[in-house]
């Protein structure tokens, strides 16, 4: 059989038949979405869903190894990745996470989110380092990035987990303590503010998410090379800051994964 060609600026990167038969063994390239994260998954411009950066790198990788496509759409980035572990799927997008690492196998990051805290507007809490106190609550999506995080740094506050970020808002409205606190990427928790009212974030982030694309253990080391150097050149070329301000996601950094410049999305 003959070999795919993955056009790059400066660069051939080749896909084998070998290659192809290691990244999609069904024929169809499985891709496993995490829904619960709104900056990647979905569109404020689309009607269609899925629809994304994600959706539109899976798109792109799908076209030039010359294969459809499934998405598998999970609700929790827990399933996401639990899909990956056990071979239902081909590809993912989470962020970069060492207890993840366990199960799957990431590429070098190629955007940075931001996660913050968001409280009831009432709330005693003024600052992000009165979070980590005994008695405060912090409500988190169960098995997200920073569920992981808060989970091996919180030292005082306890963590509730919920299954979706409407879960979390509607409990953290129902607090009538003023001990909650929402956990959350920032554009979430913004929109969410906006829709509700009588809610606010703290100032500045308690984490910097970096997400990459993700693949099963048992992928090569020459696979996952390939995979890279496609990701490298969808940064590089522009594609994914086109596709977020396409979508109109604001607020991501865009990371050259091969660690040589870093480029914006307003």
């Amino acid at each position: 059989m003959g070999r795919i060609k993955i056009q790059a600026k400066g660069t051939c990167v080749m896909f084998d038949a070998a290659l192809r038969a290691e990244l999609v063994p069904t024929g169809r390239l499985r891709v496993s979405l995490n829904m619960a994260n709104p900056v990647l998954a979905h569109s404020h411009t689309v009607a269609d869903k899925p629809a994304g950066v994600t959706i539109d790198l899976s798109r792109e990788l799908g076209r030039r190894l010359g294969v459809e496509l499934d998405f598998l759409q999970w609700k929790s980035p827990g399933e996401s990745v639990l899909a990956l572990a056990r071979g239902l799927a081909d590809v993912g997008y989470l962020a970069v996470d060492p207890q993840r690492a366990e199960q799957v196998q990431f590429t070098a990051p190629y955007v940075q989110i931001e996660a913050c805290y968001m409280v009831c507007t009432n709330s005693r809490l003024q600052e992000q380092l009165e979070v980590d106190r005994p008695g405060v609550e912090v409500l988190v999506i169960e098995t997200s990035a920073y569920d992981l995080y808060l989970t091996r740094n919180l030292q005082h506050a306890s963590i509730v987990r919920l299954p979706s970020s409407e879960v979390v808002l509607q409990t953290l409205l129902r607090d009538t303590t003023g001990r909650s606190v929402a956990a959350g990427i920032k554009q979430a928790l913004l929109a969410q503010a906006q829709r509700v009212g009588g809610l606010r974030l703290l100032g500045g982030h308690f984490m910097a998410i970096r997400q990459a694309m993700v693949l099963p253990r048992n992928i090569g080391m020459k696979a996952r090379v390939a995979v890279e150097a496609f990701l490298a050149e969808m940064v590089s070329s522009g594609f994914v800051a086109e596709s977020l301000s396409r979508h109109q996601i604001a607020g991501v950094a865009v990371i050259d994964p091969r660690g040589h410049n870093s480029f914006g999305s307003s």
